[in-house]
């Protein structure tokens, strides 16, 4: 029952603290219309937070991250690459269908964030059944190597920590 009046308690506090400290008031009626906002806003976007989060295996967090940052690093030597030596470019850019098995919404949304932070790649579209990613790569000699890369390095570690 508390869960239904109180689905986020945090959330409901802050948004009661920074409605009084917006209104630089703390009248009945400012006290009043706040606790309900506070107390309705949770409940009406209760739909749109992200699922709980149980953490399965916490070392292969630690080495995706540490993945990210290895690719990330390389990426962007070879966007720079690209941007001062042009005429070194070897292939062109291309989108590329990579097959997902990740279902889970979390890991979706971090193979979403890694994609978009990676320099030379970005996100472009995931199919409405979520079995397949269209990736933008900023240069593809072979889009097979893309699909293994992540898959290996990124879908598989997520598959492990969410679901």
């Amino acid at each position: 029952m508390m869960k239904l009046i109180f689905p986020a308690p945090l959330l409901s506090v802050a948004l009661f603290v920074l409605w009084l400290l917006l209104n630089h008031s703390v009248s009945a009626g400012h006290l009043v219309l706040g606790a309900l906002l506070g107390l309705l806003i949770p409940v009406l976007t209760r739909g749109l937070r992200p699922l709980p989060v149980r953490v399965r295996h916490p070392w292969i967090i630690f080495k995706l991250a540490i993945t990210v940052v290895a690719d990330t690093s390389v990426s962007n030597f070879q966007v720079v690459r690209f941007l001062l030596f042009p005429s070194l470019r070897k292939h062109p850019a291309a989108f590329v269908h990579i097959p997902l098995q990740l279902q889970d919404p979390n890991g979706l949304a971090v193979l979403a964030m890694i994609t978009c932070i990676t320099p030379g790649t970005a996100w472009a579209e995931i199919s409405r059944d979520r079995s397949m990613l269209l990736l933008h790569v900023l240069e593809v000699e072979d889009p097979q190597i893309i699909i293994d890369h992540v898959k290996t390095k990124y879908e598989r570690p997520l598959m492990e920590i969410f679901e």
